[in-house]
């Protein structure tokens, strides 16, 4: 008797502390996001045709921009592409025919615009402003420096399938968009891992994500830059295959495979069910003799190092990618939301996924516009993608949950100030940076489409 008192006693202890540890998903705020989901309705249906950019100077094609008066006129790599997704489900949710074939031009243009600078050596820029020509201005060494992201292939699978697999308005300049990757595959991958690398720490689009912020050039084998790079083989795949190339198509299938298996072999951590970047910033195996001990040998000869990289037990947001890019397996997500994704101590906040946990020592929230701040506040971008990999391995309640924080973050943006914001504090909910950011945080409607059980516009 005794026996079973101290039993139950430290079982309601244990159950205390789960609950203080581990928040019971859908107790955030259900009615407040759905009270707010038709003032971002509102807000967001009225104004996506701001998004609508003519060309003129260096770009040649109608484009979408992302909103905010600090982007204006500018056109951007996975900026653009995820506006993108956003436009097609507002268009599904109010608009009619005419819209979606109003909106073709600007949407292929983005894509258009960025192949028009194209040429054998497969480079594309990050960025094109209207009063510059990314040709002229390109750097000396292109093999040395980052360029646009690979999501490329992506955004043009997504416009191909709102054409119903039509991809005859890609065919003449589909040979720079295989370029791009061939370049990427050929001077941006790291050959012992077979996983791929930024060359800098410049435009990464996550801009100081300790994994590469100030880290040696050519070091960091991201998770970020290897997801998408996963997602865009499979985009080169479909569009191949569109094309009528199916032996094209059948090479860029490999290439998936294989980064998908170098991610695996590489990128999980199994002690930690996360997966990670990894640091390529070893010293090359050499038979290098040295005689500073007194006596001339070859250094380490007897057992050299026979790893070819070292995994960074850094915990970034990007980590989920692997969920969003189907990259895990159902056990490893399972790990990941049930030991990462859903601690109040690293990611799991009141307003989304802190973009770097709290555990951290790098930890910050403070705003910073150059580079912006990816060390822990609030992005839409980051609590949509992941939201995505929640939803694709069947995490309906996590999914549910994070769909309600972000309604209710943005929400209390539009009322308070009538606009957006670049980023947030996590705790609070406050903006943080540059009032009127419109861009991927528009995303917020496919994410109340998905929550009201209506159709979803989704990334390819």
């Amino acid at each position: 008797m005794k026996g079973r008192i101290i039993s139950s006693r430290f079982l309601l202890i244990y159950i205390l502390f789960l609950q203080v540890t581990f928040p019971v998903i859908g107790q955030t705020g259900v009615k407040a996001g759905k009270d707010y989901s038709s003032l971002i309705k509102s807000y967001v249906y009225n104004d996506y045709k701001k998004m609508f950019r003519e060309g003129g100077g260096a770009l040649k094609y109608p484009f979408l921009t992302p909103g905010s008066n600090q982007y204006d006129n500018v056109l951007w790599d996975w900026d653009s592409w995820l506006s993108n997704i956003a436009l097609r489900q507002i268009i599904a949710d109010v608009g009619n025919a005419q819209d979606s074939k109003e909106a073709v031009a600007y949407e292929q243009g983005c894509v258009l615009n960025f192949l028009n600078y194209g040429d054998w050596d497969g480079y594309l820029p990050i960025v094109i402003w209207e009063d510059s020509n990314p040709r002229e201005i390109k750097p000396e060494d292109i093999y040395r420096i980052n360029m646009h992201k690979p999501v490329l292939a992506q955004h043009a699978a997504f416009l191909t399938r709102l054409q119903d697999g039509n991809a005859e308005w890609l065919r003449e300049k589909f040979y720079h968009l295989l370029a791009f990757v061939n370049n990427y595959k050929t001077h941006h991958r790291d050959k012992a891992t077979g996983l791929y690398f930024w060359q800098t720490d410049v435009a990464i689009g996550v801009d100081n994500d300790p994994c590469t912020f100030f880290r040696p050039d050519r070091s960091s084998a991201s998770i970020f830059l290897n997801c998408l790079m996963y997602k865009e083989l499979m985009a080169m795949v479909y569009l191949s295959d569109c094309l009528g190339l199916k032996e094209v198509g059948h090479e860029f299938a490999e290439d998936a495979a294989r980064l998908k298996a170098a991610i695996q072999e590489h990128c999980w951590d199994e002690r930690d069910g996360f997966f990670y970047s990894v640091d390529l910033n070893l010293r090359p195996v050499t038979n290098k003799t040295d005689n500073t001990l007194g006596k001339t040998f070859v250094i380490h000869a007897g057992y050299p190092r026979d790893y070819d990289c070292l995994i960074q037990r850094i915990e970034v947001w990007s980590g989920f990618l692997a969920m969003w890019a189907g990259i895990a397996t159902p056990e490893q997500a399972e790990r990941m939301v049930k030991e990462h994704y859903l601690n109040p101590r690293t990611f799991y906040s009141p307003s989304g996924v802190r973009t770097l946990s709290r555990m951290e020592k790098m930890y910050s929230v403070r705003a910073s516009a150059n580079p912006s701040n990816w060390r822990g506040p609030i992005w839409g971008i980051s609590n949509y993608m992941v939201f995505r990999g929640l939803v694709k391995y069947g995490f309906r309640d996590e999914a549910n949950d994070l769909v309600i924080k972000t309604i209710a973050l943005f929400g209390r943006d539009f009322e308070t100030s009538g606009a957006l914001h670049e980023y947030y504090e996590p705790e609070t909910g406050a903006p943080l940076l540059n009032k009127g950011f419109q861009n991927w945080n528009y995303l917020v409607v496919n994410m109340i489409a998905w929550l009201e059980d209506r159709p979803v516009v989704e990334e390819f």
